[in-house]
C-alpha cells in the first residue's frame, strides 16, 4: 500500500479516534507535527493512536518499536506502517 493511501487514513484516525474538536483531516498537514506546537498531542494520544493504527492497520506495534521519529509528523508515520506492512506481507510472501 503505497504512503499516499496511507496518510489520508491516518489523519481520518487522528480527528476520529482523537477527538480533535475543529479540525478535519484535509486540514492536517503531512508534515505538521503530532506532539508539541503541532497537533498538541500527549502520551495518552500517543497509545489511543497506536491501538487505532493496529486495528485499521492489522499491524501489532511492539513498544520498542515506536520511536519519536516514526511519531514526528503523519509523513513519518505513514512511511513507519508503510514499512511495517511491507514486512508483514514480505514474511507471508516466504510462508
Amino acid at each position: 500500500m503505497p504512503n499516499d493511501a496511507i496518510a489520508p487514513r491516518i489523519k481520518r484516525l487522528l480527528v476520529e479516534k482523537l477527538h480533535l474538536e475543529g479540525l478535519t483531516p484535509e486540514s492536517i498537514d503531512d508534515d505538521m507535527p503530532l506532539f508539541g506546537d503541532g497537533l498538541g498531542l500527549d502520551s495518552v494520544d500517543a497509545l489511543e493512536l497506536v491501538v487505532a493504527l493496529e486495528k485499521e492497520f492489522a499491524l501489532r506495534i511492539q513498544s520498542h518499536e515506536v520511536g519519536r521519529e516514526a511519531f514526528a509528523s503523519v509523513a513519518a508515520l505513514a512511511a513507519y506502517v508503510e514499512g511495517r506492512l511491507a514486512t508483514v506481507s514480505d514474511a507471508h510472501a516466504g510462508s
